[in-house]
């Protein structure tokens, strides 16, 4: 049983990337998770690029890589020019089969945990605009008689403020009046 590693989530967090709409992280920063050399990392992918599809991992073109470069002020990556290896969440699972490493496996499990919650905020967050949605609905459709309540209130109150004729006494009068 591999231990757990005491990486915080955030750092794992703030390495997720969004490229071409997928939440992905990128070579470098894997292989600095796991304590490998970023050279070492892609060897072992490119010796088995068959576990490797494209919706597991694909290799940044020099567009996205310029643009995410400047995006997140990297401008050097210790004199590597080389477009990075991007790898989706399968792609990083994936990851552990050929980093056969106790650091890769134990790595890879805080990794996909990070993944998970993040997936479970979105869904929760997605939970709580339709929700919203449905309230704002069930609201526009009693709209109308909200509307109307509050004519009726604002009636009132004018009526409340008119000066008011004084009205006759009833009952009973006395004579010693």
């Amino acid at each position: 049983m591999s231990k757990e590693i005491s990486i915080p989530d955030e750092i794992i967090t703030n390495k997720i990337y969004l490229i071409r709409e997928q939440k992905v992280m990128i070579d470098r920063d894997l292989a600095e998770l796991y304590g490998v050399e970023t050279k070492y990392l892609k060897r072992q992918v490119k010796r088995n690029i068959e576990r490797f599809p494209e919706d597991f991992m694909f290799e940044m073109s020099k567009e996205e890589f310029k643009n995410w470069r400047s995006q997140f002020g990297t401008s050097s990556w210790g004199g590597n020019r080389y477009t990075p290896l991007v790898f989706t969440e399968q792609g990083v699972a994936m990851l552990s089969s050929v980093l056969n490493s106790p650091r890769a496996i134990a790595v890879n499990i805080r990794i996909i945990r990070v993944f998970t919650k993040i997936r479970q905020m979105l869904t929760d967050n997605l939970n709580i605009k339709l929700e919203i949605e449905e309230i704002k609905k069930k609201l526009s459709s009693h709209s109308k008689n909200i509307e109307l309540v509050f004519d009726y209130l604002d009636e009132l109150l004018e009526k409340k403020e008119e000066p008011q004729k004084p009205m006759k006494k009833v009952g009973f009068k006395h004579y010693n009046e």
